[in-house]
């Protein structure tokens, strides 16, 4: 069945806030869909605000997974028809969760984290996300990722000056509770079940999740079903895709897909 509706909920990730998304807003809209980006419980501001909580946010450091993802689910039930869904990272991890509940039209996870299902066993993935774990400090406080660590995982490869500009304009703190709840039973999804179309992208360059997990969240689902699971790799991509200068070639092959559904 082709996809008729025209509305697109954006899902966005850890460790960020929600305004990443404005360009892509306005670039649908341009393209005709009706786009929203909704902030997390607790995470409603400017990147700066949040980060002035931190760490003694006591509401986003008990923040949970299950939370965030009935927080969506609840987004996209207002619609009088299923929305599109596209999430960047965690988000992509909601996105998967959402369409496997029959919940969107069609979902795109972009450099998504994986289901319960794929092992995040890649040295970088471990490297890049293993402090927001909160192993060895208290799940009191929340987590806020240093420069140093946001060269690693999100903006390798750029000039020193674009990534100040988009730790300062992005990075806001975590709940060490979600982080966890990836490697729980919350981030499941039953991969034999008959779901809307999936797309994953990827980025050669992306640290934290790279495009070989990318790869194996892909090759766990079961398309002997019928469904459609479509998988694209991007080269120069790190894990700020979404602000990188090429995203507008991403959200391009994004709308094509799309219209080909």
């Amino acid at each position: 069945m082709a996809i008729t509706t025209r509305n697109v909920v954006f899902v966005t990730g850890a460790f960020v806030t929600h305004r990443g998304w404005r360009p892509w807003i306005e670039y649908f809209s341009q393209k005709g869909y009706t786009a929203i980006a909704p902030a997390w419980p607790f995470k409603d501001g400017t990147a700066a605000e949040v980060r002035a909580r931190q760490p003694h946010d006591t509401d986003l450091a008990a923040l949970t997974l299950p939370t965030v993802i009935e927080h969506f689910a609840t987004i996209a039930r207002s619609f009088p028809e299923k929305p599109i869904i596209i999430g960047h990272s965690t988000g992509g991890l909601i996105t998967q969760i959402l369409v496997n509940r029959d919940l969107a039209a069609a979902g795109v996870a972009i450099h998504s984290v994986p289901t319960l299902g794929v092992f995040p066993y890649e040295w970088s993935f471990l490297r890049g996300g293993w402090r927001s774990l909160g192993l060895f400090t208290s799940v009191r406080k929340t987590y806020l990722m240093s420069f140093r660590k946001w060269q690693y995982a999100f903006v390798n490869g750029m000039p020193l000056e674009e990534q100040r500009r988009a730790w300062e304009e992005n990075t806001i703190p975590e709940s060490k509770v979600l982080a966890r709840g990836g490697l729980s039973r919350a981030a499941a999804v039953d991969y034999d079940k008959p779901h809307a179309p999936l797309l994953f992208t990827a980025g050669d360059r992306d640290t934290i999740i790279p495009a070989h997990l990318n790869r194996r969240n892909v090759k766990r689902y079961n398309r002997s079903n019928g469904s459609v699971v479509d998988y694209k790799e991007f080269p120069g991509r790190n894990h700020y895709v979404l602000g990188q200068s090429t995203w507008k070639e991403d959200a391009d092959y994004i709308l094509d897909w799309l219209a080909r559904q």
